[in-house]
């Protein structure tokens, strides 16, 4: 399937448009069209080289037929179609050459179908019947009432569950909003955003970051890694020797076309590439700041939220304490951390080993496996993002504490040696 994502759009074009190499497949093609309501005069001859040259200056069709006789490596063209096929068209290819090779080759590049020659009308006829079904499938009717809604989750410091949240977020946009939801991973190096859901993360992040100016619908429909009906990853484990070298294009174009293809996106956005490429959060909605309540992490949890003053007014903060035991002492209490930020911690997401256990052995969200009280605040968050993304005007004003005693005042935070810490 090509494109699948991307039909919102496909009643604005052509419904068919063909380009063959000779007058028997044509014969064939035209008589098949009028069937379908499709004019006959979009039959073209010229075959692969004729269909690029004339896509490259006009809007492509919901479904393009094109035939690859003449072709002498109709993988390499097949790319060079792609060059300039807007996303969305679903391409059904013809050829003479019989090799499963080829065939898989040209699925993986995000052929919808190979036809070898010689075809028959009824093969013809059900391909296009399956194109069709994918035009007015389930994921072509992006709603009115579904505005695009994108959320990027940023962790304070390594290890205070960042990734866990944005894993079980993406999963409960999917699940339980109802809406197609991307999940972008942009720990390149050692992101979990395809482990956590037992998935193999392959290169489509990585090619991205390599070549961002191929990145377009037909990209990502080939990148993704579908976790479900509506939840698809972009992840990496791109090798550690091999540093990243990148100006942030990709990164922008990645997330301008799943705003096109997905109705909800959630980027697991660690916090050196928040300050690398501040762009990244120029469109999301929400920020979502996970913490924990440490010195450290209070810490930078002050920076974060100067920082996101500073580059990102317009969007929404909601702070996040996680990993909080129910009756442990804490390093930093929650009212002395919230004093501290200057403002409240809007969720609290306790401390459950065996939830994460079991999330982890089964290679689910743990919002997906959680009970009692860890789901309470899962639902919170969702709801929290789909609000504050609906919400209209200016975000709300974060005051943050001044940084010349910020030392001598999280250093005072720290509990006496019999005092107890608040919860």
């Amino acid at each position: 399937m090509m494109n699948a994502p991307f039909q919102a759009r496909a009643g604005l074009r052509d419904p068919f448009t063909a380009f063959v190499c000779d007058d028997a497949t044509a014969d064939m093609l035209r008589p098949v069209a009028v069937e379908h309501g499709w004019s006959p005069e979009k039959v073209n001859k010229g075959g692969l080289r004729n269909a690029v040259q004339s896509l490259s200056v006009s809007a492509s069709p919901n479904i393009l037929f094109v035939d690859l006789s003449e072709s002498a490596d109709p993988l390499n063209d097949i790319n060079a179609l792609a060059e300039v096929c807007e996303p969305g068209t679903i391409v059904i290819a013809s050829g003479a050459v019989n090799d499963v090779r080829l065939y898989r080759d040209l699925v993986a590049s995000g052929i919808h179908d190979y036809l070898l020659k010689p075809f028959t009308v009824d093969q013809l006829r059900d391909t296009f019947a399956h194109a069709q079904t994918i035009l007015s499938g389930p994921r072509g009717e992006v709603q009115a009432d579904k505005p695009h809604v994108m959320a990027a989750v940023i962790g304070v410091r390594g290890g205070v569950g960042a990734s866990t949240i944005a894993t079980s977020l993406a999963w409960l946009l999917g699940e339980k909003a109802r809406r197609t939801t991307a999940l972008l991973d942009l720990d390149v190096h050692f992101g979990t955003g395809a482990l956590a859901l037992d998935l193999e993360p392959g290169r489509g992040l990585t090619d991205a970051i390599e070549n961002p100016s191929r990145i377009d619908g037909l990209f990502i429909e080939r990148a993704m890694v579908r976790a479900n009906e509506r939840l698809s990853v972009l992840s990496a484990e791109a090798p550690i020797n091999q540093p990243m070298v990148t100006d942030g294009t990709a990164f922008f174009q990645l997330q301008e076309e799943m705003r096109n293809a997905f109705e909800s996106t959630v980027l697991d956005l660690p916090r050196h590439m928040l300050i690398q490429y501040p762009h990244l959060v120029h469109d999301a909605h929400v920020a979502v700041v996970v913490a924990e309540l440490t010195l450290a992490a209070t810490r930078d949890t002050i920076r974060i939220l100067a920082w996101l003053k500073s580059n990102a007014p317009q969007t929404k903060v909601v702070v996040v304490a996680n990993g909080i035991p129910s009756g442990g002492a804490l390093e930093i209490s929650r009212k002395d951390f919230e004093q501290s930020i200057e403002r409240p911690v809007d969720i609290v997401f306790p401390f459950d080993s065996k939830i994460a256990a079991q999330a982890a052995k089964l290679g689910k969200p743990m919002a997906e496996v959680a009970g009692g009280k860890i789901t309470t605040p899962f639902n919170t968050l969702s709801n929290m993002v789909l609000s504050n993304a609906s919400d209209e005007g200016a975000a709300p004003e974060t005051k943050i504490a001044g940084a010349k005693s910020l030392v001598d005042n999280l250093k005072s935070m720290l509990p006496k040696s019999k005092d107890k810490a608040a919860a």
